[in-house]
Order: structure tokens, then C-alpha cells, then sequence
């Protein structure tokens, strides 16, 4: 895929816009998962935990996605369990293979991403989504959390940050819960994952502080809201762009 891919991707609908969060899904720890709770790797098989994706456990074990996914017949959207134990390797594959595949894998690094300057604060008026405290903020180390984390009330009204089209309403990326993406212009999307209720639908136009769902615990141990705003596909620090909670943007 070529350097500029990301462009890409956010002038495109459907798919690709759930694979460009899909893919940082898959590279970045959620909330309240952290290395210590990944999976166990014992000869041929991988015992899931939680916050695992096939994509993660292909990453450690050597084995591609497709071959998880034949050889313990796991359907799209690879749905998967905590505690379910997969089969990692043929069993043909020596024991020597896998060492080699481990070792190749561990040391591998994943393609790096075009470096995107962040957008000057005030090009665009976002608002709260919802109020409540900040649990968990933005990070920029190597799997860190790639939005903040909102906690609230079950039930309590989630609202669209910036008037915009909807492009993703599911619950089909593992970690995010009941999820749903705005896209603003070609540049811009935000996104709303643990959601309760969903009150919008796909291609829905919505304006700025239209409510468009409930906040939840889908996908996480505590009622939360996960949000994001990612420019050109790389994820910003909301609180940045964020006016004081409780105040209209100024923009």
C-alpha cells in the first residue's frame, strides 16, 4: 500500500473506513488492557485472553490470520473468546519452524505510518460528546490509549462532537463495544465506542450536538465512552481541540 494510504482511505466509505480503525484497534492496548493480559503461546496452541484480535495473536505466533481463521473455523468478523483455545500451527509444522516463526515475527516491525502534522487548535469547533470525568487520557507512547476515556452513567446522552455524515454504526471491532464513526469532511473522523444504545444509522447526516446514542459498557468493564478524534487517520489528543467542559467552542 502506498505512503499516502491513509488519504485514501478517509475519502472512501464502508470497508475501509472500519479497517482504518481496525488496524489501530490492533496496535494500540484499550482501555484497561494491558501487555499482562494478552494470551498464552504453548507449542501449537494460543489460549485467548482478554482484548485479543486474530490480528494480534497472528502478530505473536507467526501464523497469518487466514490460517487461524481455517484452521479453527472462525467465520468473518473472527469473533473470538476469552479462554478459547486456538490452533496455531499445522501439525505438520516442526517445532523448529515455530521457534523460527516466533522469532521472525518478534522482531519484525510494523509499517510505519507517514508522519501527519497536527492541525492548529480552532480549525474546527468540537464540542463534548458527553460530560463527565476524564478516566483515561490520550497517549502517544506504542499502544497507548489513542483517545480519552469518558466515564458517566449508564444511559446518559452521547452527542455527535461536529456535524457530519455517520459512516460505521456496529459492533463488529473487537474492544470498542457498540461503535459509531463520523466522518467530517475528507480530513476528519471522530468516533464513539461502548455505546448502550445507538440512535443513528449509516450515511445519516447529523449536526453538531444532535444526541446520537447512550452511553454504555459494551466492549469495557465499566460504563464509559471512548472517543476519538483522528485527522488524516492519525489519532489527535481530543482535550486539545476540546473547549472547557461545560463551555460552547469559541471557534
Amino acid at each position: 500500500m502506498s505512503t499516502d494510504w491513509s488519504s485514501a482511505l478517509l475519502k472512501k466509505k464502508g470497508c475501509c473506513l472500519i479497517f482504518c480503525l481496525f488496524l489501530a484497534a490492533c496496535s494500540s492496548n484499550k482501555a484497561g488492557v494491558s501487555n499482562a493480559t494478552k494470551g498464552s503461546y504453548s507449542g501449537s496452541t494460543y489460549t485467548v485472553k482478554r482484548g485479543d484480535t486474530l490480528y494480534r495473536i497472528s502478530r505473536m505466533t507467526g501464523s497469518s490470520v487466514g490460517e487461524l481463521a481455517r484452521l479453527n473455523n472462525i467465520s468473518p468478523p473472527y469473533t473470538i473468546e476469552v479462554g478459547q483455545r486456538l490452533r496455531v500451527k499445522s501439525s505438520a509444522s516442526s517445532g523448529a519452524s515455530r521457534t523460527a516463526s516466533r522469532t521472525t515475527t518478534a522482531s519484525r516491525k510494523p509499517a510505519a505510518l507517514p508522519k501527519v502534522d497536527a492541525p492548529p487548535v480552532g480549525q474546527r469547533c468540537w464540542r463534548w460528546p458527553t460530560s463527565g470525568k476524564v478516566i483515561m487520557g490520550y497517549s502517544t507512547s506504542d499502544g497507548g490509549n489513542k483517545g480519552i476515556d469518558i466515564a458517566g452513567q449508564r444511559g446518559q446522552p452521547i452527542y455527535a462532537s461536529a456535524a457530519g455524515k455517520v459512516v460505521y454504526v456496529g459492533n463488529q471491532l473487537r474492544g470498542y463495544g457498540n461503535l459509531i464513526m463520523i466522518k467530517h469532511t475528507d480530513d476528519y473522523i471522530t468516533a464513539y465506542a461502548h455505546n448502550d444504545t445507538t440512535l443513528v444509522n449509516n450515511g445519516q447526516s447529523v449536526k453538531a450536538g444532535q444526541k446520537i446514542a447512550t452511553m454504555g459498557s459494551s466492549g469495557a468493564d465499566s460504563v464509559r465512552l471512548h472517543f476519538q478524534i483522528r485527522y488524516r487517520a492519525t489519532a489527535l489528543d481530543p482535550q486539545r481541540y476540546l473547549p472547557p467542559q461545560g463551555k460552547s467552542p469559541s471557534c
